[in-house]
């Protein structure tokens, strides 16, 4: 928190039973984890299913900087704003990973007065869902190792085991390690972040506890020596996963900072996953609330593909509007500025080609849409209301937000503009059928999402795509992993690039959680530390008193 506001410095969070109350939450169906948290019991989704609907807004953005654009603290700040003008507002975001925060990119709960509370909290261990998606997995991975210890009676083939290891923290040790030596099952095996675990993507993408145990039963472990494949069911541990998942379905309650209700929950990867927080919090948010703003990871061609394709796909969602977030530092970078946080005008109206395609992305998709211009101490009016002036030439329209300052305040003028939004008719529809060729779908994203003009398999990707196919898996929707600092699958490529191609290196799939994973480009999946971790400035004092978040 920002400890020199004192607004900040003196902010008391309200007890969590009476942020319950202000939105209609019965106590009897409140978890308390602590006075300013608490877990909502999931079944009231179904105890509440003849509820009218609210208006579902969605927030995403242009191309970033390395720094991000602020779409978390854009997120929490209209849902304070909405309130503010006298309605039921609820947000929806993800929990933050520890890998990044500890690493380079810090938390993600929002900034200054838009953010969630308890922060630190929030951040760190809160209810426990990570250590339970991770435990899940990794209980997965032991009994498969143990299976094939034991004479391997399902035949699985060593050198096709795709599930992999993961861990809660940025550990670039862990890429590539060697395990079981001396065992039947020494191999070479490999980490991943726990925030790229098939079990969190299941975990968003389920209504209720069945569903979520037929979503880890049927995930694709390996292949037998026959090119079968083996799942948690196969090897009876499905029961035991989605018993160590249990609680952590139930959605995470948490307040903004001027009391507004927040569902902090889920934390798919925004690369091969989803990137957005679990259905299960949305749909309750809704039933609710009259307005729920929720956002989806990276920007349009990523986080809200996805968020259209797949989440409101499986989740029958249908948004009303939707916000695309934008920076004057990330029209600079991506206009040609060598240096994005300095004053440039001519950079910053070069960088609208970009957001323009972000603008006709969402267009694709039949939604209303707005721009909101995050404002940061130092921006230039002039420049500001030059970039404001051409979005709204081009039919869009365009406010600047102060909701990192100001907080609800900072956002009326765009909670009034994205209300009105939400009022139009519109003719939401998803970008492919499910039914195309998994070839077909790659093809469509990269030329209408990305602005690609073909796109290359490697050899390896055609033959996995074969394997999908003969396995009944090409009617998934496609979740595509690419770079998020470019339209393009080259992160060198800013702006808005034209006549490039888009190579997919690879495509696995992820049965469970539902979908086939596309890998363009060079995705890690377990990333590294910078030289000075954020995390050598983290202290806490005798009070417990956390610094330096």
């Amino acid at each position: 928190m920002k400890k020199d506001d004192p607004f900040l410095r003196n902010i008391k969070p309200l007890p969590i039973a009476q942020v319950a109350d202000s939105i209609g939450i019965p106590q009897d169906r409140l978890i308390p984890y602590g006075r300013c948290m608490a877990k909502v019991d999931s079944r009231l989704l179904d105890e509440l299913r003849d509820n009218a609907g609210g208006r579902l807004i969605l927030v995403t953005a242009m191309s970033p900087t390395p720094e991000g654009v602020g779409k978390t603290t854009v997120t929490i700040g209209l849902a304070q704003s909405l309130k503010l003008l006298g309605h039921r507002a609820f947000a929806c975001i993800r929990q933050p990973s520890l890998g990044p925060f500890f690493g380079a990119k810090g938390g993600a709960t929002g900034s200054g007065r838009s953010q969630a509370l308890p922060t630190e909290e929030i951040t760190l261990q809160f209810t426990g869902d990570d250590y339970s998606t991770i435990t899940a997995h990794n209980l997965i991975s032991s009994i498969l190792d143990n299976h094939i210890y034991h004479g391997n009676p399902l035949g699985i083939d060593p050198e096709r085991i795709f599930w992999r290891r993961v861990s809660a923290l940025n550990d670039r040790a862990l890429r590539r390690v060697r395990i079981g030596a001396g065992t039947t099952f020494e191999r070479d095996e490999e980490f991943h972040i726990s925030a790229a675990s098939e079990v969190v993507s299941a975990l968003c993408l389920s209504l209720d506890i069945e569903d979520l145990k037929r979503r880890i039963g049927r995930m694709t472990l390996a292949f037998d020596c026959n090119g079968g494949t083996v799942t948690p069911v196969d090897l009876k541990v499905d029961g035991a996963a989605s018993a160590l998942l249990k609680n952590a379905l139930n959605p995470n309650l948490a307040q903004t900072v001027e009391g507004a209700p927040i569902f902090v929950h889920g934390g798919p990867f925004g690369n091969i996953s989803i990137g957005c927080n679990s259905l299960i919090a949305t749909r309750l948010a809704l039933v609710l609330a009259d307005y729920v703003v929720t956002e989806a990871g990276f920007s349009t061609e990523l986080g809200a593909e996805k968020f259209f394709d797949i989440k409101c796909r499986v989740g029958g969602l249908r948004p009303s509007a939707v916000v695309i977030v934008a920076t004057l530092g990330a029209l600079r970078l991506h206009g040609g500025a060598v240096d994005f946080k300095k004053s440039n005008m001519v950079s910053s109206v070069r960088g609208l080609d970009n957001l323009k395609r972000h603008i006709d992305n969402i267009r694709r998709f039949s939604l209303p849409c707005m721009v909101a211009i995050n404002r940061f101490d130092g921006d230039d009016v002039a420049e500001t209301g030059e970039v404001i002036r051409r979005i709204r030439d081009y039919g869009v329209e365009a406010f600047a937000v102060d909701v990192r300052e100001r907080g609800g305040a900072g956002g009326l003028e765009a909670a009034g503009a994205v209300k009105d939004l939400c009022e139009r008719e519109n003719g939401f529809k998803y970008l492919y059928d499910t039914s195309l060729p998994i070839e077909d779908k790659i093809l469509l994203i990269a030329r209408e999402m990305y602005g690609a003009t073909s796109v290359v398999f490697t050899e390896e990707a055609q033959r996995d795509i074969r394997d999908m196919e003969r396995l009944g898996f090409s009617a998934l929707p496609v979740c595509m992993a690419k770079t998020p600092k470019s339209l393009s699958d080259n992160p060198a490529l800013t702006g808005a690039p034209k006549g490039f191609s888009v190579t997919v290196n690879k495509v696995s799939v992820a049965s469970g959680a539902g979908f086939v994973v596309v890998h363009c480009g060079n995705v890690l999946l377990m990333p590294g530390l910078p030289i000075h971790p954020l995390a050598e400035g983290i202290d806490v004092d005798r009070d417990g008193d956390i610094t330096g978040m």
